[in-house]
């Protein structure tokens, strides 16, 4: 009976600790609160759906691997304009050309451009969209409470950290600049 208890209670300590551990899958625009990010890929695509014949696959799956190709090479060239060149008007303009809004890195990367910009109505905007087709999209959690932080907003700051603690814990990139930020003093002027 204490065998059968034992093994059962390791069973769900082992369930709990694979549901709660945070996903091992790369930030696709990590950017440390503005810091140019090194190499970064660019976000998987999911808008394949299924296709009735063979023959419409292969077509779907041509056409797919060219669409994500473009989509990637787009991705990457906004990105640099963002990170390594800094002209957030050009790189909104890129991103919306890609036609994929509905992307939360793509949204995120917007909403980041005009929060660069000053224009944080937009930003907030294309930060919501992002969360809404991603909720765990850690790196729109830790940009969205810089932006919290830059209207004055501590406390919703406060509330996209544990937001982020609980995607990727409290060792995570995004999780230690949102609370550098956090321990800088309120009207300190700076923007991050």
């Amino acid at each position: 009976m204490m065998k059968s208890a034992i093994k059962l209670a390791t069973l769900a300590m082992f369930s709990m600790v694979l549901i709660a551990s945070p996903p091992s899958i790369p930030a696709f625009a990590a950017g440390g609160g503005g810091d140019p990010p090194s190499a970064t890929p660019p976000p998987p695509d999911n808008r394949s759906g299924p296709k009735s014949s063979s023959k419409a696959k292969k077509k779907a799956t041509k056409q797919s691997s060219a669409d994500d190709a473009a989509f990637r090479q787009g991705y990457r060239a906004a990105h640099a304009t963002i990170y390594e060149r800094q002209d957030y008007a050009d790189a909104i303009a890129q991103l919306k050309a890609l036609g994929r809004d509905d992307n939360a890195d793509v949204a995120n990367l917007i909403g980041y451009s005009y929060r660069k910009l000053g224009d944080y109505k937009l930003s907030q905007t294309w930060y919501e969209r992002a969360l809404k087709a991603d909720p765990k999209h850690v790196l729109t959690w830790q940009y969205y409470g810089l932006w919290q932080i830059e209207q004055g907003n501590r406390d919703q700051a406060s509330y996209h950290l544990t937001r982020i603690a609980a995607i990727c814990g409290t060792g995570c990139e995004e999780y230690r600049s949102l609370a550098a930020a956090l321990e800088k003093p309120p009207g300190t002027g700076l923007v991050y």
